[in-house]
Order: C-alpha cells, then sequence, then structure tokens
C-alpha cells in the first residue's frame, strides 16, 4: 500500500456507501468522510435559522456561514454545526425531507465541496471519502474511486432496517428516490465515470461488499 491512500465511494441514497466505507476505512487504518452529513448539518443550521428552504439566497448565506465541525474517525462519527451537536438530529426525516435545498444549490455544493477537499488534503495517511460526488468533482483524482450503487428496491429496504419506526413509507420514498432525483439535476451518481469502478451491491451484504472494495484497492495500488 502507498504511504498515502485517497479512496472516493459515490452513491445513491441506501447503496451501502457510508457503511462500507467505514468499514473499508477502519481494515487500512485510514480516516473517513462522510459528506452526506456536512449537508444535513448545513440543513439543520438554514432551518434553525428560520430560512425556508424555498428561499436560495438565505440558503446561501446560511451554508456559506456555518460554522462545520465533523469526525474523521469511522469509529467515533460526530458531526456539529455552529456549535450545536447534531449528530442524531441529521438522520431524522424531517432533515432527509429539506437537505435537498442545499444539495441543489451550485453556490452551497461549490461551498461544501472546499470544504471537504481541505479535509481531504489534511488526512495524513490518506481518507475514505464518500458521497455524491466524490470520483468526479471533489476528488477526481484519488486512487481509487468506485460507484456503488443497488436497486431501489433492496437500498428502501436497508433504509427502512437502518431507520425503523422512525420513518413511514411515504418518508422513505422521499428520501431515497425524490432525494435521488433531485440531486440528479446536479451530479451523476448512477453511471460511472472514465475511470471510476462499478460495484453494484444489490446481491451483496455488507461484508461482501467490503471484500470487494478491499479487492480493488489490492488491485488498484497493490
Amino acid at each position: 500500500m502507498p504511504d498515502r491512500l485517497v479512496i472516493a465511494i459515490d452513491g445513491p441514497s441506501g447503496s451501502g456507501k457510508s457503511s462500507t466505507a467505514k468499514g473499508v476505512a477502519s481494515a487500512l487504518g485510514l480516516a473517513y468522510l462522510d459528506t452526506g452529513a456536512m449537508y444535513r448539518a448545513v440543513t439543520c443550521a438554514y432551518l434553525d435559522a428560520g430560512v425556508a428552504p424555498d428561499d436560495e439566497s438565505g440558503v446561501i448565506a446560511a451554508t456559506t456561514a456555518a460554522v462545520l465541525e465533523i469526525s474523521t474517525d469511522a469509529a467515533n462519527q460526530w458531526v456539529r454545526v455552529n456549535g450545536a451537536d447534531v449528530t442524531l438530529r441529521i438522520r431524522e426525516p424531517a432533515i432527509s425531507a429539506n437537505v435537498s435545498a442545499v444539495s441543489t444549490v451550485t453556490e452551497c455544493r461549490a461551498d461544501l465541496v472546499s470544504r471537504q477537499r481541505a479535509i481531504i488534503d489534511a488526512a495524513g495517511s490518506g481518507i475514505v471519502a464518500e458521497g455524491r460526488d466524490i470520483t468526479t468533482v471533489v476528488a477526481p483524482d484519488a486512487d481509487v474511486r468506485l460507484l456503488l450503487t443497488a436497486d431501489p428496491e433492496a437500498r428502501m429496504a436497508r433504509r427502512k432496517a437502518e431507520l425503523g419506526e422512525k420513518i413511514d413509507e411515504v418518508q422513505l420514498a422521499d428520501q431515497i428516490l425524490r432525494r435521488d432525483s433531485d440531486d440528479s439535476k446536479l451530479v451523476n451518481f448512477t453511471t460511472a465515470a472514465d475511470g471510476v469502478t462499478h460495484l453494484d451491491s444489490t446481491f451483496l451484504n455488507l461484508e461482501e461488499t467490503i471484500g470487494a472494495v478491499l479487492d480493488l484497492v489490492r488491485r488498484t495500488v497493490g
């Protein structure tokens, strides 16, 4: 393995990219970055500021002004925005329902991409970063680039298993299908770009998916 290793993983909601990325980071002793958590944290910030989701200028202002801190320890994940710990809150359906107001605005994405690149650059021995535009925008020069997908039924089943009674079927479809549709207007995370390996995890469990990614890393960087 090289002295420094950057692995970029993209994929739609429920494809397993977060759990897979954490597993890979732990196996290789690398840092881990959940870029989606950053978008969700900023969503907390603009809602707490009383900004409506359709107030684009207000959302941009809240995003660029947000003081954002996020853990890169795969075993100890937390995120804070403007001094408040929002680690648990960012997974609530209300945040998922409003995060597209950030992720579909070019200025917001540009601000968060800049922050994400700084975190990646600061990771000494390397990092596994996951999201929607990591392989193409945030870290296009990553040593390993992967698009992780799964069919909609599998993705919704995984998210339901994760959230249980916290989410109903309507909210589930909104999180998986509507958010993917919204975000795809700015980012292509369903088709692998040139040089990006595609892995379909529909029929793989988490251990198998992590193993497949580790095999890809070994084949790619030795």
